[in-house]
């Protein structure tokens, strides 16, 4: 008998990947916020997001560290709902720190920054047990159903975000409001409360101690990479103290960390195929693939928008206030749950017909939500009547590469990096709607990356899936390098604007993902696997 869905638990559970979504988005609206607030530049404004996503990668870590001398999995031990909870409360925690930190007279970009990493790392253990535990509340075959439903549920927290925070610090965009970072305590306060909410309803509600089976797969060689890799992490983490003591240029050490991270995983990927014993899932190259993958995949989705509001202070491009951003910012956000609603439709048993139609009704009507959303929070939406165009685009590539992981892949990303150069070539509306466009396209990047670095790892799924998920470390550091091109403006006098010729970075990203999945394919092809063809089949 098919195990039925545990509506209600599942219910709790999506609001947990709301406010994964609500809290990342609206970090678009507070970088430029905190930029002006605290008189920084680009580079120091992005360690909002380095402290954001670089909690993800250590927490992720210490977990790994910490199963790997026990010699067992912990998460598994203590079961996912526990590991919720637990997540739940240091979120908790995180949220009342920043809550206190935004309501000091003199507060610090600093202690602001703490609370952000703390806020986080209680992402980071409600992430890696939520994903699963949400496969679990249900028959397994209705799994990637729940997965994204919860998905949908977290694009739309992404929408909601930067409109919610924009409101606090601004006020009405068509009012005359001074900001103030005090009022973010509102905002803080209301979301520490539920998660406690949230982590009492799990602690009160009968559930099953749902955990893994699988066998912790020991892989020291791999541990020691990305125990590296944490390391290399920290001059980007506390690069202005390593520019004031030593003169160092800040730019210089974001690049120099971001080389030296990829050259690990590069040097990862031809170890293991000369040697695969003691690196456990990246003994597959697919997978150490699939890793650089993500982390380029994380950093160039999070780079385009946290930068996006210092291109759009820019008079040829729009000359907005921090407090006229929002909807251009809600709007990229909202490319984003455009794509994640419209490739839903393909886990549904539906006809072939009624899904092609579902593909080009549902962008739309999802659309129709930007809209709406936009308008209750008074932002003017004439600008937007344009862009239903680049769904049209984005809707064409969707068809076309259908539900084939490199296909797809392949497709988007060289629609993205087609609508980035665009953007480098022209300024104003054209300019920015293309930037925003590319979120539609980075939509649906994460599943086809995955399906592909998964395929064939057999019982290291599971490592595989932790180490991939470590990666959206990405996050942490393309921003800042953008940011450090961007700061090259200060004091230019060469005639070029390197804010806008920035995003270059992101285009470079793009083309790394179109490389990516032509050499995955025939790491795969050698491996007798062929992805493509196998979903097609399975069409059939």
């Amino acid at each position: 008998m098919a195990q039925q869905t545990k509506w209600s638990q599942f219910g709790v559970l999506t609001i947990v990947f709301f406010f994964w979504g609500f809290v990342a988005a609206s970090n678009s609206i507070f970088i430029p916020f905190c930029k002006e607030y605290f008189n920084l530049d680009q580079i120091q404004s992005q360690l909002i997001g380095s402290a954001f996503y670089g909690a993800y990668f250590y927490g992720s870590l210490i977990l790994y560290l910490l199963s790997s001398i026990s010699g067992t999995d912990l998460l598994n031990k203590i079961g996912y709902k526990k590991g919720i909870i637990i997540g739940l409360s240091i979120s908790v925690v995180g949220a009342i720190s920043l809550a206190f930190v935004s309501a000091m007279e003199n507060t610090t970009f600093p202690l602001i920054l703490v609370a952000f990493f703390i806020i986080a790392l209680g992402f980071s253990l409600q992430q890696t047990a939520a994903q699963p535990f949400a496969i679990a509340l249900g028959s397994p075959e209705t799994g990637a159903h729940r997965l994204n439903m919860a998905g949908s549920l977290n694009s739309f927290g992404a929408l909601v975000g930067p409109l919610a925070v924009s409101y606090l610090l601004f006020g009405d965009a068509k009012g005359d409001h001074v900001a103030d970072i005090s009022k973010i305590q509102q905002l803080y306060f209301f979301l520490s409360g539920l998660f406690i909410i949230a982590a009492l309803v799990f602690g009160f509600t009968k559930l099953p101690k749902t955990t893994s089976n699988e066998k912790l797969e020991k892989s020291p060689k791999a541990l020691i990479s990305l125990l590296i890799i944490g390391a290399l992490i920290l001059p980007i983490l506390f690069a202005d103290a390593i520019h004031n003591a030593l003169q160092i240029n800040k730019g210089l050490i974001i690049i120099s960390s971001l080389v030296l991270i990829l050259g690990v995983l590069f040097n990862a990927l031809v170890s293991a195929r000369k040697n695969p014993n003691g690196w456990g899932a990246m003994s597959y190259p697919q997978l150490t693939l699939g890793m650089i993958a993500i982390f380029v995949y994380v950093g160039v989705e999070v780079t385009i928008d946290n930068n996006f509001g210092a291109l759009l202070k820019l008079q040829q491009f729009g000359g907005y206030t921090e407090q006229e951003i929002s909807h251009l910012v809600s709007l990229y956000w909202g490319s984003m749950m455009i794509g994640r609603w419209t490739g839903a439709v393909s886990v549904f048993n539906l006809s072939q017909k009624v899904k092609k139609i579902l593909k080009i009704v549902v962008p739309f009507l999802a659309f129709g939500v930007i809209l709406l959303v936009n308008i209750i929070k008074g932002n003017t939406v004439g600008e937007f009547m344009i862009y239903p165009f680049y769904i049209a685009v984005a809707v064409a590539a969707f068809l076309y590469s259908g539900d084939k992981p490199v296909k797809q892949l392949i497709t988007v990303a060289s629609f993205a990096a087609f609508f980035i150069v665009l953007s480098l070539f022209t300024t104003g509306a054209i300019a920015n709607f293309a930037i925003i466009s590319t979120g539609l396209y980075c939509s649906v990047m994460w599943p086809s990356i995955f399906a592909l670095a998964l395929n064939g790892i057999g019982k290291y799924t599971s490592q595989g899936s932790a180490f991939l998920v470590m990666m959206i470390l990405g996050g942490a550091i393309i921003p800042p390098t953008q940011a450090a091109v961007i700061d090259l403006d200060i004091n230019n006098t060469g005639g070029i604007n390197f804010t806008h010729m920035s995003y270059i970075v992101p285009l470079a990203c793009f083309a790394y993902l179109i490389w990516h999945t032509v050499k995955t394919r025939q790491v795969l092809i050698s491996q007798g696997l062929d992805v493509d063809k196998a979903v097609e089949s399975k069409g059939h």
